[in-house]
């Protein structure tokens, strides 16, 4: 059994408020008319490029090489960092809780998890509640193989621990997924065919910067939402969107790696063309919550499908070489159904944690997922906890 260590240390000024049981949440839910009586779009930022549908082709006889996309900027910014969430909450009337698609599809599928993570909630006078997660806070990376059933990921250096294997790996996970979601849309350079531009710019993007360092932003549309859940609680989300398909439909992708070939697995170059079936079905066991966070963040920014790519090591032995064995594309209700995630249970899971805010007095919060046991603590915590941090940054 790996023993590991919390996402983030509990300090002696921290005050234990509550403690939730993950394994009796998913019962304890009351999921009669959970989902949102509405969902309308606030603003839309950033740009969509169009999906090239060549990678519809890509078998395992005739992989594609993964490129490096080094040009590109991706930003992992939280809600209280980001401008449009803070002016939205400040002219008041969108709603009374802010977060992001990645913080809120982590809580509607946090039943799932078995890494150690943490968020932060702070409820203001008034009753409004943001929703935040820490820089290089682990919900900023992904996992590998974090529901297989021996909850070991295997080391490609033997001088590593099994903690540190599941870091290491998880940055070559996030690495492919951005690389890969980047590579299937066409080029916008010389045509602005491919390209449909949003009222506003990507929020993030410092041009000044960005030109210095010949950078650009990914296409990503960032579709700020809000969801009337009754009982005078409205989120405001945003959400992200990676490219558009035949013009009109809105996509999200991402990778599924295999990382190291196992000999118990099912090699994918073996399987993936005749039994891709079997290959998703073994993901579906060994990354039961990451594929489940994706979908909740697929139905969260109203994609139309959802784009999963399959990407090996060109080599089981190098890290850094990758290529792209087979893509499928999945509608995220559909696949919903499919992975047995219920919207009902999604929301039910958002309005159950914002009702255990609600009830705290007013102030910063911690919610932390024990590292080897199924259990959530709420602490409450001081005002300035993580701010030296950021201001060290």
């Amino acid at each position: 059994r790996v023993d590991r260590q919390p996402s983030v240390s509990v300090q002696p000024d921290w005050v234990k408020v509550e403690e939730l049981d993950l394994a009796k949440l998913q019962k304890n839910l009351t999921t009669s008319t959970d989902t949102p009586t509405s969902i309308d779009d606030i603003l839309w930022c950033g740009f969509l490029d169009a999906y090239n549908d060549v990678y519809d082709k890509v078998n395992s006889r005739s992989p594609v090489p993964l490129k490096r996309i080094e040009t590109k900027e991706f930003y992992p910014v939280t809600t209280t960092d980001d401008p449009v969430l803070e002016k939205l909450a400040i002219d008041g009337g969108h709603g009374n809780v802010f977060t992001t698609e990645v913080i809120l599809g982590h809580l509607m599928t946090c039943t799932r998890s078995v890494y150690p993570w943490d968020l932060i909630f702070t409820k203001l006078p008034g009753g409004t509640i943001f929703m935040d997660k820490r820089d290089n806070s682990p919900l900023d990376f992904l996992t590998v193989n974090e529901t297989a059933h021996a909850s070991q990921v295997q080391r490609d250096d033997k001088d590593q621990d099994q903690a540190q294997t599941e870091t290491v790996v998880g940055l070559e996970a996030t690495m492919i997924h951005q690389n890969f979601s980047q590579q299937i849309l066409r080029s916008s350079k010389g045509s602005s065919s491919n390209r449909k531009e949003y009222d506003l710019p990507n929020p993030f993007f410092d041009e000044d910067e960005a030109e210095e360092e010949g950078m650009e932003p990914a296409s990503v549309a960032y579709r700020y939402r809000k969801f009337d859940l009754g009982q005078d609680t409205t989120v405001v989300c945003r959400t992200e969107l990676h490219g558009l398909v035949k013009k009109s439909s809105y996509m999200t992708a991402f990778a599924l790696n295999e990382h190291a070939i196992n000999p118990q697995a099912i090699a994918w170059r073996d399987k993936i063309d005749s039994q891709s079936g079997a290959v998703l079905a073994n993901e579906l066991k060994n990354n039961s919550f990451k594929l489940a966070k994706w979908t909740a963040q697929s139905l969260l920014a109203g994609a139309d499908q959802m784009k999963i790519g399959f990407v090996s090591r060109k080599d089981p032995k190098n890290t850094y070489e990758h290529v792209i064995l087979a893509t499928q594309f999945y509608r995220p209700k559909d696949f919903a159904t499919q992975i047995t995630l219920s919207e009902n249970n999604m929301w039910a899971m958002v309005r159950m944690f914002i009702q255990l805010v609600r009830k705290q007095q007013d102030g910063k919060y911690v919610l932390m997922r024990d590292p080897n046991k199924a259990v959530l603590r709420l602490y409450k915590v001081p005002l300035n906890t993580f701010e030296d941090d950021d201001e060290e940054e």
